[in-house]
């Protein structure tokens, strides 16, 4: 084992019971009780909120099984964006690693271990900048445990305070900056509008942090790493979210299996992202409908 382990860095809000099923899975990771843990509870939005809020601080009160345990209670509703630039930048800047969670990623016993050892293998590879615990569900036939990609996913991630310090929360700059060209690639070469994130930033109806932190990586061309088979899953699909509403086409089944070898060859994985692009482009709405078309139309040729 490596001799330094990353902290841990958990947000939650209001939600007991997903909060409960998140910390208990991180527990039952080998080494939880090497790892610091640091979490921060958002203070209520409002009068409703107050009696659930109330309930996950008491059930953090009574955790154990980690090196470390720091709870920051929230005085106020900060919102899960500032929430969560706020916490990062704080522990990133005091350990220089981090390994993020939200309320609601059940993991795999081998999470901790694979975002460690990606943490420590990278450490020094400058064009890394983003572990992600989490990816697509896809065929993993014949693919390595492990692949370099340009997307960022923020299912359980971790990253280092060099990278981070690079994160900027500026939607008009990034109008001003990517061209078109970018923006086709940016959407993994037009196969998911992740640029309709940003959109929605700028207008203001939405305000988040993650597509942020994936421009912030595009921009300078780093890259992302993932486990072929998912080792976090998101029990956040069932409308009880800020972000999430109820869906189940990203739901994945975890690995136990541990990854065994990281990518050393640092340039985007083409044979898992063309099973990704597949499985983008069939989730889709309206897939069937345009595939029957595409049949009928087939058939009268």
């Amino acid at each position: 084992m490596q001799s330094e382990v990353a902290p841990i860095v958990v947000f939650v809000y209001n939600r007991p019971w997903h909060t409960r099923q998140t910390l208990e899975s991180l527990k039952k990771n080998a080494l939880a009780s090497d790892s610091d843990l640091i979490i921060y509870a958002d203070g209520a939005k409002n009068s409703k909120a107050t009696g659930q809020v109330q309930e996950v601080r008491d059930y953090i009160s009574t955790l154990t099984g980690f090196k470390s345990i720091t709870v920051v209670e929230r005085e106020q509703n900060w919102g899960l964006a500032a929430n969560i630039i706020d916490g990062v930048t704080d522990v990133v800047g005091r350990y220089g690693m981090v390994i993020v969670m939200e309320d609601d990623m059940v993991t795999s016993p081998v999470f901790l271990r694979f975002m460690n050892d990606a943490l420590d293998f990278y450490k020094d590879e400058k064009r890394v900048w983003h572990i992600s615990g989490w990816n697509y569900p896809i065929d993993t036939a014949g693919l390595a445990d492990a692949f370099l990609w340009r997307v960022m996913n923020c299912w359980g991630w971790a990253t280092w305070s060099d990278r981070w310090a690079h994160f900027e929360k500026d939607a008009d700059k990034l109008f001003s900056e990517f061209s078109s060209q970018d923006r086709y690639r940016f959407n993994l070469d037009d196969n998911h509008n992740f640029w309709s994130q940003v959109e929605l930033n700028k207008s203001g109806s939405i305000n988040t942090w993650a597509i942020y932190w994936y421009a912030s990586i595009f921009k300078v061309g780093g890259l992302c790493l993932g486990p072929t088979q998912s080792l976090v899953q998101n029990i956040g699909f069932d409308g009880s979210g800020e972000h999430c509403g109820s869906n189940s086409t990203l739901r994945v089944e975890v690995s136990e299996k541990a990854v065994h070898e990281l990518p050393s060859d640092i340039c985007e994985d083409p044979e898992v992202v063309s099973r990704i692009k597949d499985f983008l482009w069939k989730s889709r709405p309206g897939f069937a409908r345009r595939l029957a078309g595409k049949l009928k139309r087939s058939l009268k040729r």
